[in-house]
């Protein structure tokens, strides 16, 4: 909890003044689905590595990191090549594209501190991830934002319009869409890129788990060099902890960035695991099947409940129909299960779990409902008799 006691008496900037720090609850409860993390822990194969590979550098640690990250770079070439390829797609990358930090956010920070700051414009189509705009005022630039549809999607011609109005000196794109799971198609990002002259940002934080695999933003970067992607390690690789994050863009838009780093960002041992990582990716993604079935189980389960859900290519769902968000997520809490009230009008997001804690939301929201079917803003309707299935003996 941060305390902000008389604010008036610091010297603080006035475009800080009334904003509210990112923060969601983190409370020690037995079914935590609600900051979209990878429910399932390393596997014992991926930690033992880890340990030995750690080993090895502890000796070393008296020296400073590699501030050019060049090992996790290749390893990050390696693996994005076979994501293109899993998705059918051939991108041409090189070390020189790469960028990595602490975890994306500070990725996206980076980006923004070289191309955002005072006087300059960042547009984003909400709701969308809460950090985007915190980010932007942060380097004291100005956020603007677009509302999307009602049910959450963009198409091409409405942020090509936008784009187009707002001028932006950055746009931030998400796909797959937090909190709302919606991806977006690369016409949307092409849109934007075409009708304006800043850096369009692309955070495909949630790619991995959009199932078929759809084709990365990275297919769009050649000949687009104010085009950027930014990835992470921190959900499909159940690496959250870690903090790795990482951006892929032109050579000369990745040199930029250096201009805006601390120096030896990314920690020797940070790197080290990182790399470890990279080397089991395919140990590590081999839960990310098993999080798409909890999650479109969840999906199913929700919507013959009663409430509204909406599609999603990422490890949570997003659902509506509630009568107050903050009285289900208390009734949740209640049952020893954590979701995430995200601020849209009744709906509340969570997480995809293991398929213990999948069928633990799933029996707390049955039991809610039994015992407060008002939970739901509105009732399914029964049949009528019209409408219903016919009887023994009807004709």
């Amino acid at each position: 909890m941060i305390a902000v006691g008389n604010i008036e008496s610091l010297p603080v900037r006035s475009d800080l003044v009334g904003l509210k720090p990112y923060g969601a609850p983190h409370l020690n409860v037995p079914v935590q689905l609600n900051v979209n993390e990878n429910a399932y822990p390393l596997p014992d194969v991926v930690v033992d590595s880890m340990r030995t590979a750690v080993d090895d550098h502890f000796a070393g640690l008296n020296r400073y990191p590699d501030r050019e990250f060049t090992a996790l770079r290749e390893h990050l070439v390696t693996y994005l090549n076979g994501v293109n390829e899993r998705a059918g797609d051939t991108v041409e990358l090189d070390p020189s594209m790469i960028w990595a930090a602490n975890g994306s956010n500070e990725v996206l920070s980076h980006i923004v501190q070289a191309f955002g700051g005072p006087g300059r414009t960042v547009l984003g189509f909400t709701p969308s991830y809460s950090m985007h705009p915190l980010i932007t005022t942060g380097t004291g630039a100005e956020w603007q934002h677009v509302e999307r549809k009602d049910d959450f999607t963009l198409d091409a011609d409405t942020v090509a319009a936008e784009v187009a109005r707002a001028n932006p000196d950055i746009v931030f794109l998400c796909t797959p869409n937090n909190p709302t799971g919606t991806s977006i198609g690369l016409d949307v990002i092409e849109a934007a890129y075409d009708n304006c002259s800043g850096i369009v940002i692309v955070d495909e934080a949630y790619a991995e788990f959009s199932r078929p695999a759809k084709s990365s933003a990275m297919t769009l970067l050649e000949g687009r060099p104010r085009l950027v992607v930014s990835r992470t390690m921190s959900k499909a690789f159940a690496c959250a902890g870690l903090r790795l994050g990482y951006a892929i863009a032109a050579p000369e838009l990745i040199d930029v960035l250096r201009l805006v780093r601390l120096p030896y960002h990314l920690s020797e041992i940070t790197q080290v695991l990182a790399c470890t990582a990279l080397e089991h990716a395919e140990v590590l993604l081999g839960n990310v099947d098993r999080l798409i079935d909890s999650r479109n189980r969840m999906s199913a389960h929700l919507a013959e409940a009663g409430f509204t859900v909406h599609d999603s290519d990422s490890n949570f769902v997003l659902f509506g129909n509630i009568a107050s968000p903050a009285d289900l997520w208390q009734k949740l809490l209640d049952r020893g299960v954590l979701i995430r009230d995200i601020g849209i009008a009744n709906h509340a997001r969570v997480n995809a779990g293991t398929e213990e804690e999948t069928e633990a939301f799933l029996s707390a929201i049955d039991e809610i409902l039994a015992g407060s079917p008002d939970v739901l803003l509105e009732r399914p309707q029964t049949p009528t008799p019209s409408s219903a299935a016919p009887t023994k003996g009807t004709p």
